[in-house]
């Protein structure tokens, strides 16, 4: 049979037509594991092309070998949904001419599909592919579960090329990807190291702070008067969330709460509460442990889903409008609701939004749990340093030492008033922590442009500047 199998990086490339100025995306579902990038990178600077414009979902700190190819022009601009410390701290110094492009992860494939962030060679890392592309991340030594964020790539590239360490006979079973979007697979000795790709168990908090948080978190679901029959909700891996997830599950099984999925990237965590009956089924964009990544190989009600699917505002229906509850996570909160994920307390680039505004904007109930204050910082603060999601999308911050809610939800505030929670004014929960911490001098980054924060439908609502 006619096959699509090359014998090198190279010879891929070469056949894909890549030229100078052309675009080139990479998903993220190997995470810290990754090798493909790199790999890729280093292959096409050997071979002379230059001034790329790099799309990829998300990028860690395993990417730092990056810096080398900005300095020598091979990649000379970047679009992406996240950017960990190590590369951000560098992007905030000015290492890149042209701002770096932040999206969601819903207004990544928009843009893709839309043609606003054309690609023209897309290199798909699968743990299991055969010869005609058809590829999977469930299956292989490096099997990472859904890859939910490689689908637009996929789809919408000019050239594919799919990058496997576990090639296996046509046809694969249980492909994520077909072949009717794959024009190159090139077989390697490995595309991540599996020990950075998944955690083998992602671990609630003990921290006693976390959980006087999360237990506060669940009281605000149970009496939001979203929690019956029907309630669908997502949650982060961080420990307090974990928690959460995990006193939510206690909840609805003491009352015989029927939920109709969680969604986002799952955890073990959640996948117990499939198979304990709070949710009929899991929308998979992203597995976090090993845990979720058989649960997605064996259980028919644990579904892999596109970005698109998922979050994207260009699709005709998304996952995250069908969401009753959203737990998220904050660098900082301001006293109008407005978050920061982007960047940390001095204005370095350690993040991004991800799935945060999408959920925020999706949800009927967007929660965020954050301690008053971190290494002696306050959370709350007059100003974000950076908006990654407005505060019009957000309805409640949990602390330990309160709960604000914002005024435009006055049934909620009224509600969690009645049940007798902590609820306060988010000026008080700012000058509460002022008092333990005193008032730091805020961090001014106003060197020139660095990142552009794009939110989900493509309007800018932010620009990162550089420190230093």
């Amino acid at each position: 049979m006619e096959t699509k199998l090359v014998k090198t990086l190279r010879e891929a490339i070469e056949l894909a037509g890549l030229e100078s100025g052309m675009s080139v995306s990479f998903h993220h579902h190997l995470r810290n594991g990754d090798y493909t990038l790199n790999m890729v990178m280093d292959q096409i600077a050997e071979m002379g092309i230059r001034n790329l414009t790099l799309n990829a979902s998300s990028l860690f700190d395993t990417h730092l070998p990056l810096e080398k190819h900005i300095r020598n022009h091979v990649v000379s601009k970047i679009n992406t949904n996240y950017m960990s410390a190590g590369l951000g701290r560098l992007i905030s110094e000015g290492l890149m001419e042209e701002p770096v492009d932040f999206r969601t992860h819903g207004g990544r494939p928009r843009d893709i599909a839309l043609g606003i962030t054309p690609i023209d060679v897309a290199f798909i890392a699968a743990p299991a592919s055969d010869c005609a592309g058809n590829c999977s991340g469930k299956f292989g030594p490096s099997a990472c579960g859904s890859l939910g964020y490689a689908f637009p790539d996929a789809m919408y590239a000019k050239k594919v090329i799919v990058i496997t360490d576990h090639l296996v006979e046509y046809p694969l079973s249980g492909w994520s990807i077909p072949e009717i979007y794959v024009d190159y697979v090139v077989e390697v000795d490995a595309i991540g190291n599996p020990a950075g790709i998944v955690s083998g168990t992602t671990k609630i908090t003990r921290d006693p702070v976390g959980l006087i948080m999360a237990e506060t978190a669940v009281k605000v679901i149970a009496h939001s008067g979203l929690l019956k029959d029907g309630f669908s909700f997502q949650t982060g891996a961080g420990g307090a969330s974990l928690a959460a997830a995990r006193f939510l599950m206690d909840v609805m099984l003491r009352d015989n709460i029927k939920g109709s999925f969680a969604s986002g990237g799952i955890t073990g965590y959640l996948v117990d509460m499939l198979n304990a009956g709070c949710f009929r089924s899991l929308m998979d964009v992203q597995c976090f442990d090993l845990k979720a990544v058989e649960s997605i190989r064996t259980n028919p009600n644990h579904h892999e889903i596109s970005a698109m699917h998922y979050a994207s505002p260009a699709a005709a229906s998304a996952v995250v409008d069908k969401l009753d509850v959203v737990i998220l996570g904050a660098t900082e909160v301001d006293t109008q609701f407005n978050v920061n994920v982007h960047t940390d307390s001095s204005g370095y680039i350690m993040g991004g939004s991800g799935g945060h505004s999408d959920t925020a904007a999706g949800a009927k109930l967007a929660m965020i749990i954050a301690p008053l204050f971190r290494a002696r910082l306050p959370i709350v603060t007059d100003r974000v340093s950076c908006i990654s999601t407005p505060g019009k999308d957000i309805d409640v911050l949990v602390t330990q030492r309160g709960v604000a809610v914002n005024p435009k939800n006055q049934e909620l505030l009224l509600r969690l008033k009645d049940a007798g929670l902590p609820v306060t004014e988010m000026e008080t929960l700012k000058h509460t922590a002022e008092k333990i911490t005193g008032t730091p001098k805020k961090a001014v980054a106003n060197g020139r442009a660095v990142a552009n924060v794009i939110w989900r439908d493509g309007t800018q609502i932010d620009t990162i500047r550089s420190i230093g």
